[in-house]
């Protein structure tokens, strides 16, 4: 398997390259996009091989019986996360992002507050402002150039109101991997606050060497507030199938999300199923092992890169593929450094203020590109901020 060969999207309905001129006004046929969480990876061969054999039937009908899908995640979660998970414990949705809208409307009512780790995954405030509750944000402490959680400041800044915390974990847009502390400092907050414990646990396939993903719900003292986020969405470059899991083991919270599932008329597509069986896979184990061992390059040349820079700072990557770079050190407003980097380096990135308090002077990257593609970007910032040097 290789990771080098370019893949043109152009022209294939792609967010990220086919809506870049339109939004960043950066024209694909010369830019670089870094701003949509996917891949520039097509996934293992096991995922088309499944899609081709359902073009080959030639019928699209609905889907029955899920036994080979829901026991490929299980096996996933055993084998990759020593995590037993049992099948009737797992809603599939369209999304996680959909899964958190779920959450949302199922354990809290308008009015609500729902705390949120801020700088963190925007679409996250967007689903609950749009629910109608309150976003709270708590804000890392940036210590060392890394994220670390500030609970005794978040204790001070709860009024009662506050129903649902939703966690990021790794967490994005800072790549940190979360410690058993510091996870277990983050249950005993929502047990002294009582709030519901929504963990998005997306990327926790994505870990760079010396790294382990801690699953929350083996931290204690959680299990009657937990629900579990996941998706193979993320680990295999397939965001398009729609598909995520929401993993809940207490029965009065399952009853409840069920009881929503079902008024809102939910069931998942045939195609993200057949897709996350293939991947979840010992051939996709291997594929992933792939490439994060190819990410990894990706990560030390972006980081060299940008510390050649004067003033800039690449944020240490434990995991992801998303870097999250700190421009305050350049002395330059938001609108100057943003400017040079659209205009002058031709590259579409996320904007660090869209992710909450902390992110101002931030914008995010995705390397999980070809090599050469990762280099021509570091040339173009580099030569973007030559005065600098």
């Amino acid at each position: 398997m290789s990771f080098d060969a370019p893949v043109n999207r152009l022209g294939t309905h792609c967010v990220k390259w086919d809506m870049m001129q339109p939004l960043y006004g950066i024209a694909p046929q010369d830019g670089l996009a870094m701003w949509v969480a996917d891949m520039e990876f097509r996934p293992p061969a096991a995922v088309q091989e499944a899609l081709e054999k359902m073009t080959a039937h030639g019928i699209y009908g609905y889907f029955g019986d899920d036994r080979a899908y829901l026991d490929a995640i299980r096996w996933w979660m055993e084998i990759r996360h020593g995590w037993t998970v049992d099948p009737s414990h797992v809603f599939t949705t369209h999304g996680l992002v959909n899964g958190t809208g779920l959450c949302v409307d199922a354990f809290t009512v308008p009015g609500d507050g729902v705390v949120l780790m801020t700088p963190v995954y925007h679409a996250f405030a967007r689903v609950v402002r749009a629910a109608g509750r309150a976003v709270v944000e708590c804000p890392l402490a940036l210590r060392d150039g890394r994220y670390e959680m500030d609970i005794k400041a978040w204790d001070a800044q709860m009024t009662g109101r506050e129903k649902m915390l939703i966690l990021c974990s790794p967490h994005n847009p800072g790549g940190r991997v979360w410690t058993r502390d510091e996870l277990q400092a983050t249950a005993d907050f929502c047990r002294r606050h009582d709030l519901i414990l929504v963990s998005d646990e997306i990327h926790h396939d994505l870990l760079y060497p010396g790294r382990k993903h801690h699953v929350m719900t083996k931290i204690a003292g959680i299990e009657d507030r937990l629900v579990m986020m996941t998706a193979a969405t993320k680990t295999f470059n397939i965001a398009g199938s729609h598909t995520g899991n929401v993993i809940i083991a207490d029965p009065a919270l399952r009853k409840r999300f069920a009881e929503r599932m079902g008024a809102l008329g939910l069931s998942p597509n045939s195609f993200g199923l057949h897709m996350v069986t293939a991947a979840y896979s010992t051939e996709g184990a291997a594929w992933v092992d792939a490439l994060m061992a190819y990410l990894d390059g990706n990560r030390r040349l972006f980081d060299a890169g940008i510390a050649a820079i004067p003033g800039l700072k690449s944020m240490p990557l434990e995991a992801t593929y998303l870097a999250w770079v700190d421009f305050s050190g350049i002395g330059m407003a938001p609108a100057e450094f943003i400017a040079r980097v659209e205009k002058g380096a031709r590259i579409a990135a996320n904007h660090g203020d869209s992710f909450g308090k902390g992110g101002e002077n931030f914008l995010r990257f995705n390397i999980a590109a070809p090599r050469s593609q990762v280099a021509e970007a570091v040339a173009r910032l580099q030569d973007t901020f030559a005065d600098l040097q």
